[in-house]
């Protein structure tokens, strides 16, 4: 009867869902993962050419391929913003609950391409690993629980969390892949750093990694020949850490060129584990400092939003997301310069590999959209008001 008198009520529509979701986004750390993919793709027509010869395909094999899961890796990261945190822990969940049991079945049905490790399944067409799509699942289910504990008479799920890690950190080492192993502990430890962790367990928990890693040391060839390789004050010329380290020495601050460089015709990881070698040669210093300064760029922006969340779910989530990622290029660019032992480890969005761009998409998307931006107070001005009452 109202509305027939005096008409309708007008309901205001919203913001259209696309420009909402675009001027809630850190467009800047966006802007940093393209260049790195752009960036990529440039290392990748640089590297791969000589690989994809010796292997009888054509010259640009691999780049042609590394642009199709690098397009796949953007479309997928693209969708993952626009979810709610909500969708993204349900999705996280499943995600990880299916890469978890992949990864149990590695021993019964992997393959190691005669690398020494079991990493991969073979799909004919392509390779799947799946240690690199259960570190996003793994850090968002781990901060869910972390977060549930904090909540009165909730979960024990620190307890829980913990026992999550040492089933996967066993797993992976039984591959052997003792440099994912060392980020899923670094990503949980970070997780409950954040939560309030008291600062002995932390140590506590340090020693126990060192005894399992001299236990890990005097048990498995593999890692002992890797720290032996490190230690040693020599490096062999014809050994890739020799390849890589005689590039870098090569490249000085311009580089040598584009197309001029040697390390690509010698070093068969060139366009994966050892990209940053290949940068160095041919692009110099300079190129480097500016994937280095991208990263860094991404990693520190995410934690400063971070830090005005109000929801410790989103907040533990992001951390750990964004610190396993600057965490993971941080080894790859150590390993090339001698500063760690290997680990087989790739350089995210710049390094050839479906999974790892495919999973570092998904990955930098979940932690795009814990940093959106959302009507919420400052957290600062709510403890002000907390200390003000």
């Amino acid at each position: 009867m109202t509305e027939m008198v005096y008409g309708s009520i007008p309901v205001e529509r919203g913001d259209p869902i696309l420009p909402r979701w675009w001027s809630t986004l850190d467009k800047w750390s966006l802007s940093c993962v393209l260049m790195l993919c752009g960036i990529g793709l440039l290392l990748g027509l640089a590297s791969s050419p000589p690989l994809a010869a010796r292997n009888g395909f054509d010259p640009f094999h691999y780049v042609q391929r590394q642009a199709m899961f690098g397009g796949l890796a953007l479309i997928a990261m693209l969708a993952t913003t626009m979810m709610s945190p909500r969708l993204v822990r349900r999705l996280a969940v499943i995600g990880f609950a299916i890469a978890f049991l992949a990864l149990a079945g590695l021993p019964f049905a992997g393959t190691d391409f005669g690398k020494g490790a079991v990493r991969w399944y073979s799909l004919g067409f392509a390779s799947l690993q799946p240690s690199e799509f259960l570190k996003p699942g793994f850090v968002v289910v781990a901060a869910w629980m972390i977060s549930a504990s904090q909540h009165l008479g909730g979960p024990p799920g620190k307890s829980y969390s913990f026992v999550l890690t040492v089933m996967i950190v066993l797993l992976l080492a039984m591959q052997p892949d003792f440099g994912q192993a060392c980020l899923i502990l670094f990503a949980w430890g970070v997780m409950y750093f954040v939560a309030g962790a008291p600062i002995t367990l932390l140590m506590l928990l340090a020693g126990v990694v060192a005894a399992a890693g001299t236990f890990a040391y005097s048990s498995s060839e593999h890692f002992a020949r890797r720290i032996d390789g490190f230690l040693s004050p020599d490096v062999d010329p014809t050994t890739q850490l020799g390849y890589a380290t005689n590039a870098i020495q090569q490249g000085g601050f311009f580089g040598v060129g584009v197309g001029e460089g040697q390390v690509k015709q010698s070093l068969p990881d060139a366009h994966t584990d050892f990209i940053i070698a290949v940068a160095a040669e041919e692009y110099g210093l300079l190129l480097v400092l500016v994937i280095i300064a991208l990263y860094s760029a991404i990693v520190v922006r995410s934690l400063i939003r971070l830090m005005r969340e109000r929801d410790p779910f989103i907040r533990l989530a992001g951390t750990g997301l964004a610190c396993t990622f600057g965490v993971q290029a941080m080894i790859n660019m150590g390993v090339a310069v001698r500063l760690l032992p290997a680990k087989g480890m790739t350089l995210p969005f710049v390094s050839y590999g479906g999974s790892s761009l495919i999973a570092g998409g998904i990955a930098v998307g979940m932690l795009l959209a814990f940093t959106r931006t959302r009507p919420q107070g400052e957290i600062g001005d709510i403890l002000a008001r907390r200390g003000a009452v």
